[in-house]
């Protein structure tokens, strides 16, 4: 900002335009007031191109990259727990949500352990459990095709929490 305050100083200033210069009067000549609009234009340009040379350059601090870490899966599994109590009946036409929000938890669970800093051997079981269920799934998320699968989907689900309750380090 500093940088950006003294350039454009520095600018008014060799071009007269600092303070104290006759700056002409815009309502008595529109031209003259056409191009010092440019002129300063010009100037927020020539800030903005230093800001990003500079920011290329690497003169700025670096953002952090963000590290997948244990929260993920923390975090993806307490989602998925969060469905341990709900169900639906399958031909009752109440599935699509649950059947839906279950393998979007998976799904969710699976990437963050796959990401995990503790790698995917880690997470062998559960993460080969879900490859079978998503295998059985392919891409068709249809309610009629998730209550078909409807046992595998469940089982999956129960079968991880019980992996994850033998593993607390893994979301605790």
């Amino acid at each position: 900002m500093v940088m950006a305050a003294a350039l454009v100083s520095c600018t008014q200033a060799s071009s007269g335009g600092g303070p104290g210069a006759d700056v002409p009067n815009a309502a008595a000549d529109p031209a003259a007031a056409d191009a010092a609009q440019s002129a300063g234009n010009a100037d927020a340009d020539t800030v903005e191109n230093a800001d990003r040379a500079e920011r290329e350059a690497g003169e700025t601090e670096p953002t952090a990259a963000a590290s997948p870490g244990p929260a993920l899966v923390r975090d993806a599994f307490a989602t998925l727990q969060a469905t341990l109590n709900e169900t639906c009946t399958p031909g009752a036409g109440d599935c699509a949500y649950f059947l839906g929000r279950v393998t979007r938890e998976l799904t969710e669970l699976d990437e963050s352990m796959r990401a995990d800093a503790k790698g995917p051997g880690h997470f062998k079981k559960p993460l080969a459990d879900m490859k079978v269920l998503f295998d059985k799934l392919g891409d068709d998320r249809s309610e009629a095709h998730l209550e078909k699968h409807f046992s595998a989907i469940v089982g999956t689900r129960d079968g991880i929490n019980t992996w994850m309750q033998d593993h607390p380090d893994d979301y605790r």
